[in-house]
């Protein structure tokens, strides 16, 4: 069905169905996206602040047959939010509805509007005594709503999940217009097809989350950090299961750290205190997060030291303080930003078996060796299987050299990785980049399901079209 831009005809409609300053022109934030690889467009930016007013801009929207693109925090990496090319969009921001409406501490559920920042979410957790569990490096930007809606992980899904295992209940609109009333705060809910698991991940393309109640935890009692030098990644996954035994549910994060990426923090000029000299060429972040009965520096010494008496771990820094942690966890955290400053002519949010993830590294590594030299980058979290692996030009060489081979290099790692049964989008989504790729790999039944799906809930089209599915 064909589209029609957001003019200013239907501004105009819009504007008068909506209280005053909530349609506005378009400002540069709204068309930004983090790793520049896209420009989006817009005829306006709608900033309701309630769901009513959410439901009357997606049915007007339905009834001219414009395009919405939701809007979160802008910090997507696949480029979900940005809508480069087609008829002008309506960008779609709920930043007005950023309301914590509720805390219930003795059910451990908190319900938050979708425009709420996640640290937000996090601080008013902390207050009632609770943990929200949900940790990346955006959260001082990222929203409820954004999160749900690419089912976002983080460093923290070994122990307590996704985005998705997160989250309760939902209020959402959907392509209709109609209002969802789905923001139930139960654990058992066994009452049809689960519509909460549907909208989450969909990244805006079946509806508009508006709301959330998300599951709270205890909060630790008493955390602790070790950096531990390892063989490589075969020592760091027998580490990983060394480190389940000896801590249990105790066991938080798991990372697994490359060497490269610390000389980038070096070559680019982070000012961090590199705990080892030589860097090493392989290291584990292992995280605890213990109750009453367990004490962290004991756990993470009985750790290292079986590790070592193992031959899994050379050498380790266990943090003694709050100060030292959160050193070493700059050190994990900075490393994204390092390779931003190197410029990284294929990054890859992948995922795998983890009994896979040694043989993938040095195998995709040969391959790779074959069509060049490059500087490869290959970290994340290793305790649910997701890495980051990311493949640089030589020392001295710029990306923009390397710009014609981008394709062949990621169409080398997505390749082992389907082999290998893995994702080739473990965290950060489908979005605009990966859509071709989802195609190409994706099993034909379930691609059918979903344009099923998608056509019976947004038969129009209008929501963040060109985002996850290519029509079939």
């Amino acid at each position: 069905m064909t589209l029609n831009p957001c003019d200013a005809g239907f501004v105009a409609r819009l504007s008068a169905a909506l209280p005053e300053g909530r349609i506005r022109p378009p400002e540069p934030r709204y068309l930004e996206e983090p790793r520049g690889q896209w420009q989006g467009r817009a005829g306006a930016v709608a900033t309701p602040a309630s769901v009513e007013e959410v439901a009357t801009i997606i049915r007007l929207a339905g009834q001219a047959r414009v395009p919405v693109v939701p809007f979160g925090g802008g910090t997507g990496l696949v480029g979900g939010q940005v809508m480069a090319d087609g008829p002008l969009p309506l960008v779609l921001s709920l930043e007005r509805m950023a309301a914590v409406r509720a805390v219930y501490p003795s059910e451990n559920v908190l319900v938050a509007e979708a425009g709420t920042v996640l640290a937000r979410v996090q601080e008013a957790a902390e207050e009632a005594g609770r943990l929200f569990p949900l940790s990346l490096a955006s959260e001082g930007t990222a929203q409820i709503g954004g999160l749900l809606s690419t089912n976002a992980g983080g460093v923290n899904v070994l122990r307590y999940g996704n985005a998705r295992e997160l989250c309760l209940g939902l209020e959402a609109v959907l392509p209709d217009g109609s209002i969802w009333h789905g923001l139930k705060r139960l654990r058992k809910d066994n009452t049809g097809y689960d519509l909460r698991d549907l909208l989450i991940g969909a990244e805006g393309t079946l509806g508009v989350i508006t709301a959330a109640s998300l599951r709270l935890f205890p909060r630790p009692a008493a955390v602790g950090t070790a950096l531990l030098v390892v063989d490589g990644p075969a020592a760091a996954l027998a580490l990983l299961a060394l480190a389940q035994e000896c801590a249990g549910p105790a066991l938080t994060a798991f990372e697994l750290i490359s060497g490269q990426g610390l000389r980038f923090e070096i070559e680019t000029g982070f000012d961090l205190r590199q705990p080892f000299d030589p860097v090493p060429d392989w290291l584990a972040l292992i995280d605890l997060g213990c109750m009453r009965e367990q004490d962290p520096q004991e756990l993470l010494e009985t750790i290292f030291t079986e590790g070592h008496a193992a031959g899994l771990v050379s050498d380790g820094v266990i943090a003694a303080s709050e100060g030292q942690r959160a050193a070493l966890w700059a050190l994990r955290e900075n490393i994204p930003l390092a390779n931003r400053r190197v410029g990284a002519i294929a990054s890859h949010d992948i995922s795998l078996p983890l009994s896979a993830i040694p043989a993938f590294i040095e195998d995709a590594g040969r391959r790779l060796a074959r069509l060049g030299a490059w500087r490869i980058n290959a970290f994340g979290h290793m305790g649910d299987g997701n890495l980051h692996y990311n493949v640089f030009p030589p020392a001295g060489r710029s990306r923009a050299e390397f710009a014609d081979r981008k394709a062949e290099v990621t169409r080398t790692v997505h390749d082992l990785v389907v082999e290998m049964e893995g994702s080739i989008s473990a965290e950060h989504g489908i979005g605009r980049l990966k859509r071709d790729d989802l195609v190409r790999y994706g099993d034909p039944a379930r691609l059918k399901a979903m344009r099923a799906i998608k056509s019976a809930l947004d038969p129009a089209g209008i929501m963040n079209p060109g985002a996850v599915i290519v029509p079939g």
